[in-house]
């Protein structure tokens, strides 16, 4: 089993930054690709942001490239977003997820994503 937990949510003005945090525990963490996902009320959980095992390649969807960065600190465990020229449509529930296929290609499907934490809420206000 793993346990993801995100923290670094908030409220943030138009324009500002913030960095989100997943601590991952219960399994070898550097053997997962990882994935942010986000959901707003009303809509589908969609595909932010992923990074394979050893963080050397990563994928964005359109709506957050140039602004998110997606890291991963193996030796903490931890893989990080930090976001940035937040919009207001960035507003909703940010989850971590976690893929241990063998395969370690990043996939933008959540229904590649074996492990999901809690998520913490973003609210960008304009």
């Amino acid at each position: 089993q793993v346990q993801l937990a995100e923290s670094g949510g908030g409220l943030v003005q138009a324009g500002g930054s913030l960095r989100l945090s997943c601590a991952a525990s219960g399994r070898t963490f550097s053997s997962s690709t990882m994935g942010w996902f986000r959901q707003a009320p009303g809509k589908e959980r969609e595909f932010v942001a992923g990074i394979n095992w050893g963080g050397g390649s990563t994928y964005y969807a359109d709506s957050v490239k140039g602004r998110f960065t997606i890291s991963r600190d193996n030796a903490k465990n931890t893989v990080y977003l930090q976001m940035n020229s937040l919009k207001p449509e960035d507003t909703a529930v940010y989850y971590c997820a976690a893929d241990y296929s063998p395969i370690g290609t990043i996939c933008s499907g959540y229904r590649c994503y074996d492990y999901w934490g809690q998520g913490t809420q973003l609210t960008v206000s304009s």
